[in-house]
């Protein structure tokens, strides 16, 4: 199902057209017993800036009891996107799909011809991370934190962020190393925990594993391995994690740390353990591998961050901390001396 939401994914186009329809076939996840959640959206953005944004319309709907994951499917029909009033000259034309909804091209009308966008020059960075880097809670598909950093710093996105996942899959490690890419960042850590999918004699070896295999089709491009955000939950408590039945029986979505910190000692992993491990593994590798570096979480949003922006479910950031994590990873990133800094 993340796989299949199209987060970072744009239709990108030059055209003198002065109207663009835009026919799709979506599937909208509901949660039963929460109210409806909103239609994605549709961002338009001419020659790289804002110029319009359309709700979805018609679509599928997935009903998800969160009780037991399992899921029912109401179907709908197409659903149609318009946008008009565009520049009567040629123009580069970028629609944003929606982060959050799976989404099926149907049809694509404009009212003059179309033809691809010359290359710009532009570096592509490769990004994979979980439902954080997916988008969730972001208000639109330009405005997922790494959307924001992409846009500040002048690079093509290809976003691999997976709601539910970053977990050290070797087939998403493969997915990246065949992915042509001048910069990567992998994000790794909550949804370790989340699942308690691991312990620490484990996660050492696969974080391994994991650069490895990117390493195979990428040996020289600026790698940048990430640790997770600051979440009070998890920073010494380990997972799983699970709905908050308090919170549930309010109709509020709210998550809860399940572990017991007795059992870190044991090999169960936290936050803090794992940034602890990622920072030594790239202390290590760095001995062999210069363009490898790390970069902590708690600098993109820390404890400091939290008591201004808390995470409105303890896990997810919200649309102003998206922007926050976006345009402080570009901060750190992409100016100065940063791994990804122009020439980098």
């Amino acid at each position: 199902m993340a796989e299949a939401q199209p987060s970072g994914v744009r239709l990108a186009f030059r055209t003198a057209a002065t109207a663009v329809e835009l026919d799709t076939l979506r599937t909208k996840r509901d949660y039963a017993g929460f109210p409806p959640r909103p239609d994605g959206l549709y961002d338009l953005l001419v020659d790289g800036r804002p110029a319009g944004q359309a709700p979805g319309t018609g679509g599928n709907v997935l009903t998800i009891d969160m009780a037991t994951w399992d899921g029912e499917v109401t179907p709908g029909p197409v659903g149609t996107v318009r946008f008009t009033g565009l520049p009567a000259r040629e123009k580069d034309v970028e629609i944003w799909l929606p982060h959050n909804e799976t989404t099926e091209l149907v049809a694509l009308r404009t009212d003059a011809p179309v033809e691809p966008v010359p290359d710009r020059g532009r570096r592509v960075w490769l990004h994979h991370g979980s439902s954080i880097s997916h988008g969730s809670d972001a208000a639109s598909p330009t405005a997922i934190w790494p959307a924001i950093a992409a846009s500040l710093g002048g690079v093509e996105l290809v976003n691999l962020g997976l709601g539910g996942s970053a977990m050290l899959d070797p087939f998403t490690a493969r997915a990246v190393r065949d992915t042509p890419a001048d910069l990567i960042s992998v994000k790794i850590g909550i949804n370790i925990v989340n699942g308690d999918v691991m312990r620490l004699r484990a996660f050492g070896p696969a974080v391994h594993g994991f650069l490895d295999t990117i390493r195979d089709g990428h040996p020289d491009a600026p790698l940048l391995v990430v640790s997770s955000i600051h979440c009070a939950i998890h920073e010494t408590t380990p997972g799983p994690t699970a709905p908050d039945v308090g919170a549930l029986g309010e109709g509020r979505l709210r998550f809860a740390a399940m572990g017991d910190p007795a059992e870190v000692p044991a090999g169960k992993l936290t936050l803090g353990v794992i940034r602890e491990e990622l920072s030594r593994i790239v202390r290590q590798r760095a001995a062999a591998d210069p363009n490898i570096h790390y970069l902590d979480g708690l600098d993109l949003y820390g404890a400091s961050d939290a008591a201004r922006l808390p995470l409105p479910d303890e896990v997810h950031p919200d649309a102003a901390t998206h922007r926050h994590i976006g345009e402080r990873f570009h901060a750190l990133a992409f100016t100065e001396d940063g791994p990804f800094a122009a020439g980098s």
